[in-house]
């Protein structure tokens, strides 16, 4: 009895509480330990094999770095080993609200990896060590890539748990009863994200008992979000329009969450902006976020032509035989061209012919009105593709499931008229069709690949497809065009959204 001295109610709620939702977040605690065992094999390998290639393994460990300090290649693997997995530790690339974010976690152990070797080449310099190019060349993109690579393969057994309703975080949505509900679709829109909001908690006066937003059940009002939290064992709490929300308010909320393990995120109304756009910096306390506006020109799409146009004519000597095989099997099995020009519109409203295998018979042209009058459309808008369109020939319709009829449009891209990334390049009779956010698409090239294509393709309604382009043409990164290409490569092998 006296050991329970001093403890009060307060403390037993605060610690059931933690303990429910430490409970809630096992899943991506031992996902972090996975990732680590795999993370720190996969190092070892790449400085394992770095060292052998380097220095065949005969027995000897005495080789030695070039310099005024010169250590045993063997101790600097042994210690470039250690750095990086302890960078990749304290860069908090196994954060459990990063883990299993695809491209955001690929990023962050990029950024890291970058800025460890760079450290590592000042240290060098500060100490006159010569470390070898050869085996910094091979250990750097080797664990690099065996890092990315184990993070991927468990991805996609997270994905796989995720799709049968496991290792998911339950989140409680914080707001107003207009606002919650837009939170709430977005949160459930892409299971594979691994939130499910499983209350709300309004902002004002509570409605009636029993009122649900989107399936989800109103639990209590604003001020009983910290109390539903912990008896919900939640492992976040989002605050939907925490514009709408008093500092005050927002203050006693974090306080009232801590020591429970249980996480506040605020969201903001403005949308579709990325993390390289977005600078936040306290002003006498204010958290104030500053959007840079998006720039069109200058050195990083000068970068981006470049890559554009290497990765273009490498993709093309690639697969140049199969252009072969596909130009031949168009020739025998239609009449007509081998490949279909069609007059599309590109960067600044310019038009370009767009290269396609021909997928179609020779006057297709002529039936369009007689395809959309059979499907019911008296109007072309953005984005539309008949469901069943006759004019397309057997040898097309295998084209068309696999993309390999875009593959001609390298040519554009070599010619400059394209990028291997952007929006969807679209006839005059869509871009008049335009508003203004849609205009904004015309601002960089259009892509032989996008966001649309990766994100259901076809599949998508319109309007969700021009704001993911708008999206992409705003917020544009190298990176994020390389993660698109990869996932381009997946939808098409997967065929989604393909008609």
């Amino acid at each position: 009895m006296s050991a329970m001295v001093g403890v009060t109610a307060r403390d037993l709620t605060e610690a059931d509480a933690a303990s429910a939702a430490a409970s809630s977040t096992h899943w991506a605690r031992s996902y972090a330990d996975r990732i680590a065992l795999t993370d720190a094999v996969a190092l070892a390998l790449a400085v394992g094999l770095a060292y052998a290639v380097r220095f065949p393994l005969d027995g000897r460990v005495d080789a030695v770095v070039s310099g005024e300090f010169s250590p045993t290649y063997m101790s600097v693997s042994v210690v470039l080993f250690a750095a990086w997995f302890t960078a990749l530790t304290v860069g908090r690339t196994r954060d459990r609200r990063l883990v299993g974010a695809g491209p955001s976690e690929y990023a962050r152990v990029l950024e890291v990896t970058w800025h460890l070797f760079a450290g590592v080449a000042i240290v060098a310099f500060m100490f006159r060590m010569e470390i070898g190019r050869g085996y910094l060349a091979i250990a750097a993109p080797l664990g690099l890539g065996l890092v990315l690579l184990g993070r991927l393969l468990w991805r996609r057994q997270l994905h796989r748990r995720r799709d049968r309703g496991l290792d998911r975080s339950p989140v409680l949505v914080v707001g107003p009863l207009h606002k919650v509900g837009a939170l709430i679709k977005e949160f459930h829109r892409n299971p594979r994200a691994g939130y499910e909001v499983v209350g709300v908690c309004v902002s004002g006066v509570a409605p009636p008992r029993g009122h649900q937003v989107h399936g989800v059940p109103v639990l209590g009002t604003q001020d009983d979000a910290a109390r539903v939290a912990r008896e919900r064992g939640v492992a976040a709490v989002a605050v939907a329009g925490s514009d709408a929300m008093t500092a005050d308010a927002a203050r006693r909320l974090a306080w009232d969450l801590e020591g429970t393990g249980v996480d506040m995120a605020l969201t903001l109304s403005l949308t579709d902006v990325a993390g390289p756009r977005v600078l936040m910096r306290p002003v006498n306390g204010l958290p104030l976020v500053y959007v840079d506006e998006p720039r069109f020109t200058g050195s990083k799409y000068v970068v981006k032509s470049l890559f554009d146009w290497v990765g273009a004519l490498v993709i093309t000597v690639l697969v140049s035989p199969l252009l072969l095989v596909l130009a031949v099997l168009v020739k025998a099995t239609s009449r007509g061209p081998v490949l279909y020009k069609q007059e599309r519109i590109g960067k600044d409203g310019q038009p370009f012919h767009m290269l396609k295998f021909r997928s179609m018979q020779v006057d297709a042209h002529e039936k369009l009105e007689e395809v959309l009058a059979a499907e019911g459309v008296t109007e072309l808008g953005a984005f539309y593709k008949p469901r069943n369109d006759p004019r397309v020939t057997p040898v097309g319709r295998v084209l068309r499931r696999y993309s390999l009829d875009e593959l001609p449009q390298l040519f554009n891209v070599l010619r400059g008229e394209m990028s291997l990334v952007g929006p969807r390049p679209q006839i005059e009779a869509e871009v008049a069709t335009y508003d203004r956010a849609a205009h904004r698409r015309l601002l960089v090239k259009p892509g032989l690949t996008g966001l649309w294509q990766v994100s259901g393709r076809s599949s998508l309604p319109p309007e969700t497809a021009m704001r993911l382009d708008v999206s992409y043409v705003e917020n544009w990164t190298l990176f994020g065009d390389v993660m698109l290409l990869a996932r381009t490569l997946r939808a098409v092998v997967g065929r989604d959204g393909a008609r």
